[in-house]
């Protein structure tokens, strides 16, 4: 058996470690979600949270951890009879991202339910977990169709296994617990918001630290056992300081006054919902209960507050979670002024190791921030404030040819909508690069769907073949029967009943009658935006619409669980700046920082876009792309004697993209009283769609009757 991590000798992290501790003094605080970047720890401390958990008394011998002082009347192993307890460890439970559903809730034995009648049930990973600990790491990788389940659990403290007629209930709370990388994308609402608390990791910049770290992690690997041994008398302490904290909950005193605190907090911080509120509430009381109090002061809620609201507040498209301390400590200060009330006096359970707040940071204080050798974190990070976003650079002004000077007859001037020093051959314009612009403010646009049936992984794009839909036939399993198909089974078994011998009113079905549900839902894609940095689209107000539009798009990809990618071209060539990840908070950030000016290379964005697909084609074949093209239509570029002209070489790459079969999209930047259609005639060769701004918005009269269209409908194409 693997020896844990010492959760005494983890180092650093203060407010994990403390957002732990309160869990396992208060399991109603409802869980924590961990937010950090790789190798920060993050598993680590979860794991070692597990062993310092109080023991459970269960029913003996069932299999859904009943309390045998409170048994579940509808356990499927019940009726359970009394006295018949035993006290085992509490169990933390991991839930693989790649799971089944059948692998989360439990399987039911379709066959046997049906000819004999039986519930032959065999308990999921949610049985496992009652009365213990979840624990899903990478959580935000984790399949839709999982999210809804867990959400549903979570929601009403039991897992229901539906197949065909046929259930089984069983009660199933847990404390819910998980880390994820954000880089690797952001959690759906629904499910953030059901994890009580949530704190930010990062590794140390302290020097000291991160030699503590090392050296602890060293003499782990080396030595689990031993290791171990050396902090074995931490780690009983704080087994009994949770269970005494545990003992002292109930005593704790939650009045008005903290109460109304608590409220003009969340008010103050347009929190939705009143989740926020009762979490809140509970950490405070468990902060209080931690510091071996019975009241709860100022400083718990002020506390409880930055665990409890940062991912809650309410907040612009991919904003990173987080609460301004200096915003809550002025709320804070002007509900002083208004209710001056002091706080009661110190009670019997206060004492020098808990008058420093929260966390108790007084010497014998595992979860307080000062540095003795058992207050420690894993491998190795320590709690910091999310870095701030980094304003836009402003790049040197650099003096190069302006567009206009090889602009030949395949060629469009330039708009002039932003005045002479915003135009295609203006100073600063094409020839020079020019700072970042802010992006307009995001609209709810049109679902561009990719056309055909896929496979890909589960999502709300395009159509797709999925274990979760509507039902649309049905056939012979492929393996373990997960959706019966009823009545195409009774079809198939009725022609042999007499063959069979059937003699009573059951139904005799054998493996080959079995029938599995095929069902269509929708599939997640690859959406990859090539985006013109160029002059020709550097007027100010036009690249704030247009990066706005793509904002949109990006947030419209994150709703519907799509990978992205970036392509941006300017100059003499095209960069890939962002390559395809499911964290769409940072393609936001790169386009936000995007600066534009130089000439239109646009054959190099279409070709680098082919590049990217091909080697995404590899890696996830299932996976259907979506091509966004971003541009006025117009290529200006060198050209040698002979060569083909920049449109005609952006025409060339577009056709063999087009041959691909890739379906795209050509979002139509040009604006001005003229309007040359290049953008449509780009669309053409590759057989896609053109859209104006106007008619990416979801309300947008002209988009109700426009579809994508690619090569495989080649009559809407042309």
């Amino acid at each position: 058996m693997t020896t844990t991590y010492p959760f005494s000798a983890i180092v650093g992290m203060d407010g994990l470690r403390l957002a732990l501790l309160l869990n396992a003094v208060s399991p109603a605080v409802g869980g924590v979600l961990v937010r950090g970047e790789k190798g920060t720890a993050k598993s680590t401390a979860v794991r070692a949270i597990a062993s310092l958990l109080p023991e459970v008394d269960v029913v003996a011998g069932c299999r859904f951890s009943c309390d045998p002082a409170a048994p579940d009347p509808s356990c499927p192993d019940g009726p359970h009879e009394a006295g018949t307890g035993e006290a085992r460890p509490a169990r933390m439970v991991e839930l693989p991202v790649g799971a089944s559903e059948d692998r989360l809730v439990g399987a039911l034995d379709i066959e046997r339910a049906l000819s004999d009648g039986v519930k032959a049930f065999e308990p999921g990973l949610l049985a496992d977990a009652h009365r213990g600990v979840l624990y899903v790491d990478e959580v935000n990788l984790l399949h839709d169709h999982l999210i809804d389940l867990l959400l549903d659990a979570a929601a009403m403290g039991a897992s229901y296994v539906e197949r065909e007629g046929v259930s089984v209930r069983h009660a199933a709370r847990f404390l819910l617990v998980g880390t994820m990388n954000p880089e690797e994308g952001e959690l759906r609402p629904q499910l953030l918001d059901r994890f009580g608390l949530t704190v930010e990791v990062a590794a140390s910049r302290d020097t000291g630290e991160r030699v503590e770290v090392v050296r602890r992690r060293l003499a782990y690997d080396e030595d689990p056992e031993g290791f171990a041994a050396r902090w074995a008398a931490d780690e009983e302490a704080l087994r009994e300081r949770i269970a005494a904290a545990r003992a002292l909950l109930p005593r704790v005193g939650l009045g008005d006054r903290a109460l109304r605190q608590i409220a003009a907090v969340c008010a103050g911080f347009e929190v939705d919902g009143m989740r926020a509120d009762i979490v809140t509430a509970r950490t405070a009381t468990a902060l209080a209960a931690w510091a071996g109090r019975t009241d709860v002061r100022t400083e718990d809620v002020r506390g409880a507050a930055l665990l409890s609201l940062p991912h809650r507040r309410r907040r612009a498209p991919f904003d990173a979670p987080g609460l301004d301390e200096d915003k809550l400590d002025e709320i804070l200060r002007r509900f002083e002024e208004d209710d001056p009330e002091p706080d009661p006096d110190p009670g019997p359970g206060d004492g020098p190791g808990h008058e420093d707040g929260p966390g108790g940071s007084g010497p014998d204080d595992p979860g307080g921030p000062e540095g003795g050798p058992h207050e420690g974190a894993g491998d190795g990070a320590r709690e910091q404030a999310p870095p701030a976003e980094p304003e836009p650079s402003v790049p040197d002004q650099r003096t190069g040819e302006h567009e206009t000077a090889d602009r030949g007859p395949d060629s469009a001037p330039a708009d002039r909508e932003g005045g002479p020093d915003e135009a295609d051959g203006g100073a600063g314009g094409a020839g020079g690069e020019r700072a970042a612009v802010g992006a307009a403010e995001p609209f709810r646009t049109r679902r561009l769907d990719v056309p055909g049936l896929g496979e890909g992984a589960a999502g709300r794009r395009s159509r797709a073949r999925s274990a979760h839909g509507r039902t649309t036939g049905a056939r012979r399993p492929r393996g373990a029967l997960s959706a019966l198909h009823l009545s195409a089974t009774v079809r198939a078994a009725a022609p042999h009943q007499l063959a069979r011998g059937r003699r009573g009113p059951g139904l005799l079905v054998r493996r080959d009658d079995l029938r599995e549900a095929v069902r269509e839902g929708r599939e997640g894609n690859l959406v990859l935006f090539v985006v013109d940095a160029s002059g020709s689209m550097a007027a100010r107000k036009r690249m704030s619409a247009i990066k706005g539009a793509v904002l949109s798009l990006l947030l419209d990809a994150y709703q519907r669980r799509d990978k992205v990618g970036l392509i941006t071209f300017r100059g003499a060539d095209a960069e890939l700046a962002l390559p395809p990840t499911s964290s769409v908070d940072t393609a936001a950030a790169r386009l936000e920082r995007l600066p534009t000016g130089g000439r239109t290379p646009l054959a190099a964005g279409l070709l680098k876009a082919r590049e990217v697909l091909r080697v995404e084609r590899l890696r996830d074949p299932a996976r259907r792309p979506l091509l966004v093209v971003v541009t006025d239509g117009r290529a200006t570029g060198a050209r040698r004697s002979g060569s083909p002209t920049p449109v005609e070489r952006a025409g060339l790459a577009a056709r063999t993209l087009a041959g691909d079969g890739v379906a795209s999209v050509v979002v139509d930047c040009e604006s001005g009283p003229v309007r040359l259609g290049l953008a449509g005639a780009l669309a053409r060769e590759l057989r896609g769609t053109p859209v104006t701004l106007d008619e990416l918005r979801a309300d947008s009269v002209a988009a109700l009757v426009r579809d994508v269209r690619t090569v495989s409908n080649p009559r809407r194409a042309a």
